[in-house]
């Protein structure tokens, strides 16, 4: 992908002060999960658990101790992913991360035409190499599994735009802000035009050409911590704090 161009810019209690998030609720509680399917680092060699957003809607809705819980202390929704844990089949990293889903409970498969955003505050307070905390991922329309873009976090505060060449793969990186291990901070990926990435971090907005190999392709959001690193360890990984996410399409 090229660079274009670049632009800077500036019901239950109790909640959390200053945060809007009850710390005594599910997830669900907190954040609109009615669009979302939860991908866990459980389950069977190449079918991790996935939790349906039907059961991850609510205040009562779903939660694991381990990989998907509320914080007690500040209300937001954490994923952790251990650098050991169930892969899909195709990755070799264990994540706990939302996958976009239709509001009648299909995989969501929009396409490039139209607007499209993802926005979200979070922080990351422990990542042992690399975490992706946001994704716009190819669906149908041709055999491909790549994603169009992934937004990774690094230990030293670099936050990461890593574009994809085609669908056939390669992947070019753009560093496109720094923000200090467990430090709240803000991105909007969105899609305008059919045929542009505009992806703002705290403000500050860089845009991306898309090339038309994408276009035969659905795509779909993703959100949460999908490890980039393995090992045998189950105590090392990344953890990926949110206090906002939400999606539009218009």
């Amino acid at each position: 992908m090229i660079q274009v161009a670049k632009q800077h810019g500036g019901t239950t209690t109790p909640t959390t002060p200053g945060s809007g998030l009850n710390p005594n609720v599910a997830p669900g509680g907190n954040f609109d999960l009615s669009i979302w399917q939860l991908q866990l680092p459980t389950g069977s060699p190449g079918a991790p658990t996935t939790i349906q957003p039907s059961q991850l809607k609510g205040a009562n809705g779903y939660t694991d101790p381990a990989y998907f819980f509320t914080d007690k202390t500040d209300g937001s929704m954490t994923f952790w992913a251990p650098e050991k844990g169930v892969t899909t089949p195709n990755s070799n990293y264990a994540r706990s991360e939302l996958r976009e889903m239709n509001a009648g409970g299909g995989a969501a498969d929009w396409r490039l035409a139209g607007s499209h955003k993802l926005s979200a505050t979070l922080r990351v307070p422990s990542v042992t190499k690399n975490v992706c905390v946001g994704q716009v991922h190819l669906g149908t329309g041709g055999p491909s599994t790549k994603p169009l873009l992934e937004l990774y976090y690094r230990p030293n505060g670099d936050i990461i735009l890593g574009a994809e060449n085609s669908p056939d793969g390669g992947q070019t990186l753009h560093t496109v802000g720094n923000v200090p291990l467990g430090v709240k901070w803000s991105y909007v990926i969105a899609i305008s035009g059919g045929n542009t990435i505009k992806l703002t971090v705290n403000g500050s907005t860089t845009s991306y050409a898309i090339p038309s190999s994408f276009n035969q392709y659905g795509m779909y959001f993703k959100a949460g911590s999908y490890n980039q690193s393995s090992s045998d360890s189950t105590t090392n990984g990344a953890k990926v704090k949110f206090y906002a996410l939400t999606v539009s399409h218009g």
